[in-house]
């Protein structure tokens, strides 16, 4: 089960790059329901999400960088490129801040995953993040990789 919010964001008031960052490349063999394959640094998965918003079901399974880069020639879309820079916040949550790159740039979002919808719908977002779009399709990764420039 994940369960998170998702946020627009422009302008970060400190320097993000000083955190943590891992290298992200994905593309969607399915956007309905999602299949998705990604390469997060060096590991390679791919996953599996059930329709919705805020909370959703997604399965992860264990790929080989081989049978990543056969699958990837079979995606639909663009595959997104991003750099995603973990920060830290109070009650041992954290913002995945995503910046992309390609097309998607200058498009940033920040996520930040939850343990239960009650710390979910009670989180007060720091004020540097922008309009909340949790409950936008539009900006899904997987609506993204299908959206033409």
């Amino acid at each position: 089960m994940e369960i998170e919010r998702k946020y627009l964001v422009k302008d970060i008031p400190f320097d993000y790059t000083s955190y943590p960052c891992r290298h992200i490349e994905q593309g969607y063999l399915s956007t309905e329901p999602v299949v998705r394959i990604r390469r997060d640094n060096e590991d390679y998965i791919l996953t599996y999400k059930s329709k919705g918003f805020m909370v959703r079901e997604e399965y992860n399974l264990p790929l080989t960088k081989e049978s990543y880069e056969h699958l990837k020639q079979k995606t639909d879309g663009r595959l997104i490129r991003k750099k995603r820079y973990v920060i830290p916040i109070k009650n041992g949550l954290s913002i995945e801040l995503d910046v992309f790159e390609g097309e998607l740039a200058p498009l940033l979002l920040a996520e930040v995953e939850f343990p239960d919808e009650d710390t979910a719908f009670n989180f007060i977002a720091p004020d540097w993040f922008g309009e909340d779009v949790t409950f936008s399709s539009r900006y899904h990764n997987s609506t993204l990789s299908s959206l033409t420039p």
